[in-house]
């Protein structure tokens, strides 16, 4: 079992946005913060996750526009992880679940966000995921 705990691991300033927030205004964030995933709350209540790709596969492929709601894109009931959660746990639920990126809960706030690719960076870091995760953004 690995001694690595999600909090060594995981993004510590993850963007929240509200459910009711535009589709639009969550993509002009997710460009300026350079982020592919936000995590919707409801207060301190996690109601999802969304990402570009859901954007674009439950909003533009719809043919729906910019004032959409974020919660009719999101993923609904996300599974969520502590900071002290293993970076083995974290691996098997992501697989298990087929997601690729998880908020991090404690006390019942969110406090962190953690990817495939920073699980990839800390596992094998010359792998093309890892390698591609490590690197500066290209935007």
């Amino acid at each position: 079992m690995s001694s690595q705990r999600i909090l060594d691991v995981m993004t510590t300033t993850p963007v929240q946005v509200k459910p009711t927030s535009s589709v639009g205004e969550v993509a002009k964030l997710m460009r300026e913060q350079d982020i592919g995933a936000v995590v919707v709350a409801d207060g301190d209540r996690v109601t999802g996750i969304v990402t570009d790709r859901d954007l674009v596969v439950r909003v533009l492929a719809d043919e729906r526009g910019a004032a959409t709601q974020v919660g009719a894109a999101a993923s609904g009931h996300p599974v969520c992880l502590s900071p002290q959660d293993d970076v083995d746990s974290a691996i098997a639920t992501m697989r298990e679940n087929a997601v690729r990126r998880v908020p991090v809960v404690e006390n019942g706030h969110v406090v962190g966000i953690v990817s495939l690719g920073d699980l990839a960076a800390l596992r094998d870091p010359d792998s093309v995921l890892g390698e591609i995760s490590a690197a500066a953004p290209n935007s």
